[in-house]
């Protein structure tokens, strides 16, 4: 979830710590930069009165001070906050209730625990005196990590290990091919983490403003521009569910590879297995890149055309491959750390949707496979708002299967087995879209038949569903802000809108889409009566309405007067028909620009006139 949106669903108090933080960076960094103390003063000088994206662009500008700042105060905590961070800061827990938290937390200390017994034993075995084996560099580690925690107490000081220590320890791990989850370990040893007090910690982070904490919800946020941060200073240079992309695209023997390179079992080992090894070890997806799958004979220029394989094999559009190994990596990094947002437009809400069904279709566990995956609790309802609000995308799914389960869906939906099975998925969906909204107008008026002859299949039960899925899908092509976390938070059991557009921070378009299977659509007290629901409860939350705007096949003449004389709220008509040539036209132009206002006009919108005006 990003910050913004964050900012939009937590209340002034606990978004204090942070803006607090930020105020006080800004003062310092202000000083300097003539750019920032210029976007300071056009809020006033009061970064509490800014908006969520003055707020997030103030982040963004001080984001090097913020993360420097962050990375003293973490060195100067204990090893509490940083089995925390580790915690927050992996797929799926950004979002989080407190007393699940607490038991990923209690799970995390228990595994760390059981590691560190399992190291002291192999620490205590020791080598023999004229080998070099993985005992002995766990042993020297070990007493490494002794020395830098406890040399202070020599000066009459804290125990702690300092920033330069830290530095000389990740230098000492990486020589020695340790992996994370092994230093985590040993320095466990060294210095116990509680396994109590959860709450307390995380209020911690909260007072460096890393974390919001929402008492009504009893929720953790950690914004995606937080995660990303966090996971730099851990030295991780990409998250998790991108590793895993990378390790189904391995063949068995370099899974084998990567193991035996950190000393770790292979024998009877499934591939699943050393998958989930390799990414629970934290090794980094450099070095997997550029040692560890690769045999230790392979040349550079094997290692390089195996990387080039890689870029295929991952569909990384690409101008060019680069000449060196790292260079190669590097683009492989970028690629898929940055993939996020495309990977959302590539897939519209209605084929998001889709997919997920499908899925569950083929595999009924999916949705206890995602929660495994991505450590979300039991409880939890999986569906893609969920799922886009934790930023898991269309293409995350699909990684989770391996490759074996990809292909039979592939395979069951008729796909073509040329090329790589998932991104065949991907594009089957998007293209089912397409069809829907090519025949937007037959959906609106819930024409079975005409659907059928254009190769489009729903159920007549379906069609207000998938009518409104591809209203919003179309919204979204027009580069319209479709706020889904937004639109959950304000609908009730009671009272759900369909339609919520984001026009600034407080600003709204509440919309509905109405199917109409015989004549104009005509139930104008019964909508009206909908939407001042929803528009009252947006006001409640502290949201101003800025136009109703109804979506329908057509309307009948006392709809269209009754809309326009209604002095409660300001209503716009807009026929389906409309819609999709205000979208043909925005396609065809080559550099387009539709404005919201376009929409808030009220009474029944000419969209001929606005067609043109793109």
């Amino acid at each position: 979830m990003k910050l913004n949106q964050v900012l939009s669903i937590v209340n002034q108090v606990e978004k204090s710590k942070f803006i607090s933080c930020l105020d006080r960076l800004c003062s310092d960094a202000a000083k300097n930069n003539k750019k920032l103390a210029k976007t300071i003063d056009n809020i006033d000088g009061q970064i509490k009165n800014a908006s969520g994206s003055e707020i997030t662009q103030l982040f963004n500008t001080v984001r090097d001070f913020f993360k420097e700042s962050v990375k003293e105060q973490i060195l100067m905590s204990s090893a509490q906050l940083n089995l925390l961070i580790n915690l927050l800061s992996r797929d799926g827990n950004c979002v989080a209730r407190i007393s699940w938290i607490e038991t990923l937390y209690a799970k995390e200390w228990k595994e760390l625990s059981k590691l560190s017994k399992d190291l002291l034993t192999c620490i205590k075995q020791g080598s023999p005196e004229s080998t070099f084996d993985r005992n002995k560099a766990l042993k020297i580690y070990h007493a490494c990590m002794n020395e830098a925690y406890f040399n202070d107490q020599k000066n009459n000081r804290d125990a702690k290990v300092t920033d330069d220590e830290r530095s000389i320890l990740n230098v000492l791990s990486n020589e020695l091919e340790l992996t994370t989850d092994e230093c985590a370990a040993i320095e466990h040893l060294v210095d116990v983490i509680p396994e109590n007090g959860v709450l307390d910690a995380l209020n911690s982070l909260r007072d460096m403003g890393l974390v919001f904490i929402s008492k009504k919800r009893q929720e953790v946020f950690v914004p995606d521009e937080i995660v990303t941060l966090l996971n730099e200073l851990q030295g991780k240079d990409l998250a998790d569910k991108y590793v895993l992309r990378i390790l189904r695209t391995c063949t068995d023997a370099e899974l084998s590879n990567a193991l035996k390179a950190h000393g770790r079992k292979i024998r009877g080992i499934s591939r699943a297995e050393k998958i989930q090894t390799i990414i629970h070890s934290g090794i980094s997806a450099s070095k997997l890149l550029s040692d560890d799958i690769h045999s230790p004979e392979d040349t550079q220029n094997q290692r390089k055309e195996r990387l080039k394989q890689l870029i295929t094999d991952l569909e990384i559009d690409t101008e060019k491959l680069g000449t060196t190994l790292d260079e190669r990596i590097g683009l492989i990094l970028n690629s898929l750390s940055g993939a996020t947002e495309k990977e959302f437009d590539s897939l519209s809400a209605s084929g998001f949707k889709q997919l997920l069904k499908t899925l569950e279709e083929h595999f009924p566990t999916m949705p206890a496979v995602l929660k495994e995956a991505f450590e979300l609790e039991p409880t939890e309802i999986i569906d893609t708002e969920k799922l886009r609000s934790l930023s898991i995308t269309p293409h995350d799914i699909l990684y989770l299967l391996s490759n074996d389960e990809v292909k039979e869906v592939r395979d069951s939906i008729g796909l073509s087995k040329r090329g790589n099975p998932r991104f065949a998925i991907l594009e089957s969906f998007a293209n089912a879209t397409d069809k829907l909204i090519e025949n937007y107008d037959a959906l609106a008026r819930r024409d079975v038949n005409a659907l059928r002859d254009a190769g489009v299949e729903v159920l007549e039960a379906d069609l207000g569903i998938k009518f409104e899925e591809v209203t919003k899908a179309i919204l979204e092509v027009l580069e319209l802000n479709i706020d889904e976390d937004l639109r959950k938070d304000l609908n009730t059991t009671k009272d759900k809108a369909d339609i919520v557009i984001s026009l600034s921070d407080n600003d709204i378009i509440i919309g509905e889409a109405k199917t109409c299977k015989n004549g104009d659509f005509a139930k104008y007290s019964t909508t009206s009566r909908q939407v001042k629901a929803y528009v009252t409860r947006a006001e409640n939350q502290g949201k101003r309405v800025a136009q109703v705007l109804i979506i329908a096949p057509s309307f009948s003449e006392d709809f269209i007067e009754s809309a326009e004389m209604d002095t409660e709220v300001n209503i716009s008509l807009l026929e389906a028909h409309g819609l999709k040539l205000i979208l043909d036209a925005y396609k065809s132009k080559r550099n387009p620009s539709f404005a919201p206002k376009l929409l808030t006009k009220g009474g029944l919108l000419k969209a001929e006139l606005i067609a043109k005006n793109i």
